[in-house]
């Protein structure tokens, strides 16, 4: 996801014409990725406007597919023939090279065919279509000593020739070259069949008009400590934001240029709310139970502050109340238009664990995805559980159908200086890294393709009565 700022300063050889401000991410986010605004700059003199349109580079999407064979390999094995398999290699700018692909290992054959498999062309060869293209030949082994057969060169301009007679490569080994006198090669490896796809992009979708809805879910149990102490993670001092309020901003701020409306329900969970100190695990920070939404992030961050004058911090630190809540609305719509985002911030260690994990596996197969911010210094194993990047949650026999957690502890990401931006920003970066890979893989499961690109706004967004299609209704208590 954008979260580059962009500045932008006009001026001709000697006359300053005039300037603004604004985020990669609003020019996507804007209706047909045109975003109009006015430049200022210049006390009592009106400077016109500038647009921006964005437009992604093609080759960063294209998806190559091919299938290779060979024939006549060197034999390695002394009892047996070679276990061959292909490692492609993409060359940088330093003349060094880079692994980008191993093709599975074919036991026992001199003449292996190995199964078509695809690669982005920007890890084949970083859009250079001249690039070249090493390929080496191994015979693999167990211990990991894997005897080299010979290697090749092509490119992807070569490659993109499909099977013909210029796709027919003599693996060389060099080495064996130079002591034998009459080598030829140690074999051959021919292209087989060579095809590139366009493959639907984050920006696509949201050109297309999907809008991520954000939701906040904030944790009032009573480890937290006392917000009117200093010690406490929720201290409301006059002078910096507590790591709650730092972790909602950074991430907020960036993913609200992708949500048309900016309304944002907020929740808290684990306190005794009044006037009879009843425990809830998804109130809404703004007391309206009927409509839990927050204008922008800076009124989360309001409601948020008047809720530690009002409730009583408690336990426990239950995640399973406001998952399913958010997977209800994400429920109701799953034809592409929406995406839903939940951003959990959280002191502790989750007490429904069980439960929370359940939720997890039946929003995987909704447009969801759950952002987790651990603050203080609590230890945060059991979280590493949920967040699905080694091994997926599972609960019940039943694992989750995609990886939709992402968890950091925000302590990871503090700037030893002492600097909030900077924290901030390395905080947004890597928690949202992960949002438009997990938005494309519901995408594609469920066959949905982006729609065509909305028509630009022709005004000024604060102006502009052209908006994408009304969305569901938000997550409601």
């Amino acid at each position: 996801m954008c979260s580059t700022d962009c500045v932008l300063l006009l001026s001709s050889v000697k006359d300053f014409l005039g300037q603004m401000f604004c985020t990669l991410g609003e020019i996507i986010g804007s209706t047909g990725s045109r975003l109009e605004r006015t430049l200022s700059g210049i006390p009592g003199k009106k400077c016109g406007s500038i647009i921006f349109t964005a437009e992604e580079l093609s080759n960063c999407r294209d998806i190559a597919t091919m299938q290779l064979c060979a024939n006549k390999l060197d034999k390695k094995d002394f009892f047996g023939k070679s276990d061959p398999f292909l490692v492609f290699y993409r060359s940088n700018e330093d003349g060094t090279f880079t692994i980008c692909h191993k093709t599975e290992v074919i036991k026992n054959n001199l003449n292996p065919v190995w199964q078509p498999f695809t690669i982005p062309v920007r890890a084949l060869c970083n859009g250079d279509y001249d690039r070249t293209v090493k390929v080496d030949v191994y015979d693999w082994d167990r211990d990991g000593s894997h005897d080299f057969i010979g290697e090749f060169t092509t490119s992807y301009r070569e490659l993109s020739r499909g099977q013909s007679q210029f796709n027919v490569y003599e693996v060389l080994n060099h080495k064996k070259k130079g002591k034998k006198k009459k080598y030829v090669n140690s074999g051959t490896v021919t292209l087989l069949s060579f095809k590139v796809d366009s493959e639907c992009t984050f920006v696509d979708f949201i050109r297309g008009g999907t809008q991520l809805n954000f939701t906040v879910a904030i944790d009032f149990t009573a480890s937290n400590g006392n917000p009117s102490q200093p010690t406490s993670l929720h201290y409301m001092s006059p002078y910096q934001m507590n790591a709650y309020a730092m972790a909602l901003k950074a991430v907020g701020e960036i993913i609200q240029d992708y949500d048309s409306d900016k309304l944002f329900p907020a929740y808290g969970f684990g306190a005794k709310l009044p006037p009879d100190g009843k425990i809830s695990h998804a109130f809404p920070l703004n007391s309206n139970a009927e409509n839990p939404n927050c204008v922008a992030i800076e009124g989360v961050l309001e409601a948020y502050f008047q809720s530690l004058r009002t409730v009583q911090l408690y336990g426990p630190t239950n995640f399973a109340p406001v998952i399913s809540q958010v997977a209800r609305c994400a429920a109701e719509v799953t034809d592409g238009s929406q995406y839903f985002v939940l951003l959990m911030i959280t002191d502790g260690v989750i007490s429904d664990m069980d439960q929370t994990k359940e939720a997890v596996v039946n929003a995987a197969g909704l447009p969801m995805s759950i952002i987790i911010v651990g603050v203080g210094p609590a230890e945060f194993d059991a979280m590493e559980e949920l967040d699905g990047d080694e091994v997926r949650v599972s609960s019940r026999g039943r694992s989750a159908e995609r990886d939709i957690v992402q968890f950091v502890p925000f302590r990871d990401y503090m700037d030893r200086s002492g600097n909030s931006v900077l924290s901030m920003a390395r905080l947004a970066k890597d928690v949202l890294a992960e949002i438009p890979e997990q938005l494309l893989s519901f995408m594609k499961s469920r066959g949905l393709e982006p729609r065509p690109p909305l028509p630009a706004a022709s005004d000024p967004p604060s102006m502009s009565t052209s908006t994408p299609a009304p969305k569901q209704s938000k997550a409601h208590a």
